[in-house]
């Protein structure tokens, strides 16, 4: 298996986690915690065992927010204007124009910060991503975020998920 590891070179921010393949399943969560290639986190593990279980590939695992942080409350009060613009280029190029399954995952922890629903408003329409189908799993929060892969029933579907409607309020 090879892997895909995009980070910073203090390790402090994570652009990319996963694998190589031709049809993966990519995830967005809100921000990285653990992760690294051969030692998953219980995100990225679940990821990986979803792209598994639905007939992927690969998987790859990305945020909303480049940033490590175990605990959400720890991201930075203002987005780092350097690693939101990092983060979009690896995204893009990644994506690259495919026509990928892109997991929307970020759950609640999108209120967070007030940064991050305008960052994955920034995201979402990237050109190199808009031949994608968006997924969630399981009907949205009663806020109508995606929820995050640890905080839903396992029997969840994936559904789709109309990015151009979503707005996170």
């Amino acid at each position: 298996m090879k892997w895909l590891y995009e980070h910073t070179s203090d390790n402090a921010a994570r652009y990319i986690v996963g694998t190589v393949g031709e049809r993966p399943l990519i995830c967005f969560g809100i921000n990285p915690s653990t992760a690294e290639p051969n030692r998953l986190d219980p995100t990225v593990n679940l990821v990986r065992r979803q792209a598994e279980e639905r007939g992927y590939d690969s998987f790859v695992m990305l945020n909303v927010y480049p940033q490590r942080a175990t605990d959400p409350d720890d991201l930075h009060k203002a987005p780092c204007p350097v690693l939101q613009a990092e983060n979009e280029r690896q995204i893009a190029g990644l994506i690259d124009g495919k026509a990928y399954t892109l997991w929307a995952a970020w759950g609640a922890l999108i209120c967070k910060r007030p940064y991050l629903i305008p960052l994955v408003r920034r995201i979402i329409v990237l050109s190199e991503l808009q031949n994608c189908q968006w997924v969630s799993r399981g009907k949205s929060t009663k806020d109508g975020h995606p929820h995050h892969p640890l905080y839903v029933r396992k029997e969840a579907r994936f559904e789709t998920f109309d990015v151009g409607m979503y707005r996170g309020l």
